[in-house]
């Protein structure tokens, strides 16, 4: 039997929205912009840190509804077949990255540091660990968000596990008993305030709501998709965004923030932040294709290398290069806005770089993945 592909191009656009988020807030981090100025542009930023759970949301639903139709189309799960797949998505581009800026801070010192023990920690996939009881070191800011791979590798562990030996209904137990454990961590957070770093944003067991939420999603809507009109999508998305600038702004939940709410705020802005995600994936799944702008779903095609790439550029036109910056916004006659010249060359390299990482390095890999594909998907 010919195996039936399954793929939806609505989701890589969702990808690339998720992307942007992150994008977009990444540079407040080394060139903030004034709240006092641009009050509504300053808020919009930081609620974009909520695209990360967008991408555990998006993952874990994909991979729970490959996994069941694996099942439907060869009668059973392939635990093996899936942990090779994922190695060979993940882990080449991770490790060429990681130990690229090893290297390169050992080379170029004024680069940054790059400590040992984050390498180590980042090369066992428990880098979100390591901020945990850390922070976020400066010196290691090239390699920061790989945290988050570190988080989808943990559930990456399971999920097959989880498919194969308790079926649908072992699923769904799993994934209430994940958000059940979420809420028990935000609320212990909850409860002891810090002016301090908080370590509820790379908690891998807070961030493991949004994969409950996303095999969910899978198993109760059961390959079925809204088809509601382009206006209704729009407004869904929309009270998505509100969701999350209520959770920010009202409920404090600011990602690595200092913690300074309470339990009622902590339970209700990571309720809110939760419904923002799913809400901004119910305004996108089901989207005809004919509306769907053919550049926005390639680069949410090469998503991964976005998001991998985009903070070294940062790093560079800010932390690197600044005097380099300022005179080339000088000689456009643009100097008071040279951060926003930042942030289109960050972007625009990142763009390029991504596209060179995924048809020349990421792409063999991805056909070697095919030997192992039981469901043909995008890649």
């Amino acid at each position: 039997m010919t195996p039936q592909r399954y793929y939806r191009p609505e989701l890589d656009v969702l990808r690339f929205i998720a992307f942007l988020c992150v994008f977009l807030v990444h540079r407040m981090d080394l060139a903030p912009i004034d709240p006092a100025s641009y009050y509504w542009g300053y808020h919009l930023r930081w609620v974009g840190v909520f695209g990360v759970p967008v991408f555990f949301l998006l993952s874990a639903f994909l991979i729970t509804e490959l996994l069941v139709r694996e099942r439907k189309q060869t009668g059973r799960i392939h635990p093996k077949a899936f942990y090779i797949r994922r190695i060979l998505r993940i882990w080449p581009l991770y490790f060429l990255f990681l130990f690229g800026w090893v290297l390169l801070t050992n080379i170029f010192p004024g680069l940054g540091h790059i400590p040992s023990g984050a390498w180590l920690a980042f090369s066992l996939f428990s880098g979100n660990w390591y901020i945990c009881l850390n922070g976020w070191p400066l010196s290691t800011y090239p390699i920061n968000p790989l945290w988050s791979v570190s988080v989808e590798e943990h559930f990456y562990i399971l999920i097959p596990l989880l498919a194969a030996y308790g079926g649908a209904r072992g699923l769904k137990t799993a994934a209430y008993i994940f958000f059940g454990i979420a809420y028990l961590f935000i609320i212990y957070y909850g409860m002891h305030p810090t002016r301090d770093f908080d370590s509820a944003w790379t908690n891998s067991f807070v961030q493991f709501q949004f994969f409950s939420a996303g095999v969910l999603l899978s198993l109760y809507l059961k390959g079925r998709e809204p088809g509601w009109p382009l206006i209704v999508r729009f407004f869904i998305a929309v009270a998505g965004i509100g969701c999350w600038l209520v959770a920010n702004m009202v409920f404090k939940v600011q990602a690595d923030a200092p913690h300074l709410s309470n339990v009622y705020e902590a339970v209700s802005g990571w309720l809110l932040v939760l419904s923002g995600a799913i809400l901004l994936f119910l305004s996108l799944l089901g989207t005809p294709a004919r509306f769907l702008p053919k550049p926005v779903v390639y680069l949410g095609r090469i998503s991964y290398g976005l998001y991998v790439f985009h903070i070294s550029f940062y790093w560079f036109a800010y932390k690197i290069f600044p005097d380099k910056l300022a005179a080339l916004s000088r000689m456009l006659n643009l100097y008071e806005w040279r951060n926003v010249i930042g942030e289109i060359i960050a972007f625009i390299l990142t763009v390029g770089i991504s596209m060179l990482s995924y048809h020349f390095f990421e792409q063999p890999f991805l056909r070697l993945k095919k030997r192992f594909t039981f469901v043909p998907s995008r890649d």
